[in-house]
């Protein structure tokens, strides 16, 4: 596995490029169901969006209803945060540190995306027994995740047909994917993490899976799908303290 991994969303040409995204495509599965996932499993309306580059999880939280706190490791992301939405409440945080969010004040940790940029099983495990301690009784954490079948196959959104070295990929490896919805074309380089694995994470981190969803495109909907109707993109793990 990767011990050094560099954050390649901390740089400001990703980060003027994510400032423009919202919910084109593949991207539209990870968001659709989420607010029915919310409904379902969460009660109480404070939220910390934990890694929330340029703050478009963080607007969606609020639009929900919720009272979101936005937190990154990215000063470029959390800039563009704060530039298209003033009256935001955005911080950054050192990487791998939240000493400074205060303990059991959180209904809700949603994280979308960022652990695909945690390198390694003992870092993961730190970050969600951190983000466990944030948790009132009851809260619950939803972390948002590609799937390892995002980085073998071809997408609305996303391209991997340049890095057949994913195929061989297992968990704790770099694999690239290239984002098709901005204009920033380079190569993003994850972490491929298997849903196996993430569920050990969980168990080492005391915290307990209460469900997953692994969303699929609908052919009635106004996208060209390419494999999100038979194959899922991302997976959405509902999880809570244990004991």
């Amino acid at each position: 596995m990767n011990d050094e991994f560099s954050n390649v969303y901390d740089d400001e040409v990703r980060a003027d490029a994510y400032a423009k995204l919202e919910f084109p495509g593949t991207y539209y599965l990870a968001y659709r169901d989420l607010a029915a996932i919310l409904t379902e499993h969460v009660k109480g309306a404070r939220a910390l969006d934990f890694g929330c580059g340029t703050g478009r999880s963080t607007r969606f939280l609020r639009d929900l209803g919720f009272e979101t706190v936005g937190v990154d490791s990215a000063p470029h992301m959390l800039e563009r945060a704060r530039q298209r939405d003033p009256g935001g409440d955005y911080r950054w945080v050192p990487d791998g540190d939240l000493t400074s969010l205060e303990q059991d004040t959180c209904d809700l940790v949603l994280s979308a995306f960022t652990f695909d940029n945690i390198p390694t099983m003992e870092k993961k495990v730190a970050l969600f027994r951190s983000l466990g301690q944030l948790l009132k009784d009851g809260g619950r954490i939803v972390s948002l995740v590609s799937a390892p079948e995002i980085y073998v196959n071809e997408w609305a959104s996303f391209s991997t047909k340049n890095f057949p070295e994913n195929r061989t990929a297992r968990s704790g490896d770099k694999v690239r994917i290239v984002m098709l919805d901005v204009e920033d074309r380079r190569p993003v380089e994850d972490i491929l993490w298997t849903d196996e694995d993430y569920r050990e994470v969980y168990r080492r981190s005391k915290l307990v899976l209460i469900k997953s969803y692994r969303p699929l495109g609908k052919k009635a909907e106004p996208f060209s799908w390419v494999s999100e109707t038979t194959i899922a993109p991302w997976t959405i793990y509902v999880l809570g303290r244990g004991e």
